[in-house]
C-alpha cells in the first residue's frame, strides 16, 4: 500500500507539470487549430532563464532570502517567456495563418529547433544544477514520502489551473477567447480583435510554460537546453488524451498521464526486473498516445471546438 501511495504522489507531481504545459498546447489549438511544437522549448527557456537569475542574485550576495530569490526568478522567467511567445506568434505563425495547415506545422518544428540551438549557444550543452531554494524537507504520510517542493508544485499547479478556468469563463478576455475559438470570422464581425486575442493566448500559454519550467527544474534539480523536447511531447500526449482544444481535458490528461507513467515505471518495472522501469517510462506515455489516437482520437472529454465555417 505504501508503494502504491508513493507512486500516486509521484504521478500527481509529474501530472501537474504535464497539465500546465498541456494547457498551452490546447489553448493555441482551440483557437488556431495549430499544434505549437515550439511550446516545449518555451518551457526550457523559462527554466534556464530562472536559473541564470538565481545564480546572478545568489552570486551577488545581496542578502535576499532564498524563497524571494525564487519568486524574483520566476517573475523574470514569466516575463521573458511571455515576450518570446508573443514574438513567436507575431513573426512565425501570423504570416502563415491563411496558409495550408502543413506550413505552420513545419514552421513550429523549425522554431523548436531554432530555440534549442540558441539555448545551446547561450547556456551550453552541459546539464546545469539548480540551487535548492526551498529546503527539501521530506514529509511521510502512510509510508509515502513527499517533499516541500513537490507539495508546492501540486498547490501552484492547482491554483493556476483554477485561475485559468476562471479567466476563460468569467472575464471579458475569456469570452472573447471562446468566441474566437467558436468562429473567428463571426467574432471579428462582433468587434473582437482577433489578432489581439490570438496573441493573448500565446502570451498566457507561455506564462504557464515558464511556471512549468521553473517547477520541473526545481523538482529534479537540473536544467539543460534539450529538456523541453520530451516534456513537450508528453504534454502534447496529455492534451490529446484529455481532448485537445478542451481545457478540463488538458488538466485531466496531464494528471492521468503522470499517474500512468508513475505506476507503470513502479509496477511494470518491478515485474520485468527493471527492464521497463523508470529509465523506460517514456514508453508508457507514447503507448497512451498511440492507443488514444487509434481508439478515441477526440480524447476522453472530446473536443468542444466546432469546425470552422
Amino acid at each position: 500500500m505504501a508503494i502504491f501511495l508513493q507512486q500516486i504522489l509521484n504521478g500527481l507531481v509529474l501530472g501537474s507539470v504535464y497539465a500546465l504545459v498541456a494547457l498551452g498546447y490546447t489553448m493555441v489549438y482551440g483557437i488556431l487549430g495549430l499544434i505549437n511544437f515550439a511550446h516545449g522549448e518555451v518551457v526550457m527557456v523559462g527554466a534556464l532563464v530562472s536559473l541564470s537569475v538565481i545564480e546572478l542574485l545568489l552570486g551577488a550576495n545581496l542578502g535576499i532570502p532564498a524563497p524571494l530569490v525564487g519568486v524574483m526568478a520566476l517573475v523574470i522567467a514569466i516575463g521573458v517567456c511571455m515576450t518570446l511567445g508573443f514574438s513567436i506568434e507575431r513573426v512565425a505563425y501570423r504570416p502563415l495563418r491563411r496558409a495550408p495547415r502543413l506550413a505552420p506545422l513545419i514552421t513550429a518544428i523549425g522554431v523548436s529547433i531554432l530555440l534549442q540551438t540558441v539555448a545551446m549557444l547561450i547556456w551550453g550543452r552541459r546539464y546545469h544544477t539548480v540551487p535548492a531554494l526551498i529546503p527539501p524537507t521530506p514529509h511521510t504520510f502512510a509510508g509515502a514520502t513527499i517533499t516541500n517542493v513537490q507539495i508546492l508544485i501540486i498547490l501552484v499547479s492547482a491554483l493556476i489551473m483554477a485561475g485559468l478556468m476562471g479567466l476563460v469563463h468569467f472575464t471579458r478576455l475569456g469570452r472573447a477567447m471562446r468566441a474566437t475559438a467558436e468562429n473567428p470570422v463571426v467574432a471579428g464581425l462582433m468587434g473582437v480583435n482577433i489578432n489581439r486575442i490570438i496573441s493573448a493566448t500565446f502570451v498566457i500559454g507561455s506564462a504557464l510554460a515558464a511556471v512549468a519550467g521553473v517547477l520541473v527544474s526545481s523538482n529534479y534539480g537540473i536544467a539543460h537546453y534539450y529538456m523541453g523536447f520530451v516534456l513537450g511531447l508528453k504534454a502534447f500526449t496529455a492534451a490529446v488524451l484529455g481532448g485537445i482544444g478542451n481545457l478540463p481535458g488538458a488538466m485531466l490528461g496531464g494528471l492521468l498521464l503522470g499517474l500512468i507513467e508513475s505506476l507503470g515505471a513502479g509496477y511494470v518495472g518491478d515485474l520485468t526486473g527493471g527492464f521497463l522501469g523508470s529509465h523506460y517510462q517514456d514508453v508508457f506515455a507514447f503507448l497512451v498516445l498511440i492507443t488514444v489516437l487509434v481508439f478515441r482520437p477526440t480524447g476522453l472529454l472530446g473536443e468542444r471546438v466546432s469546425e470552422r465555417a
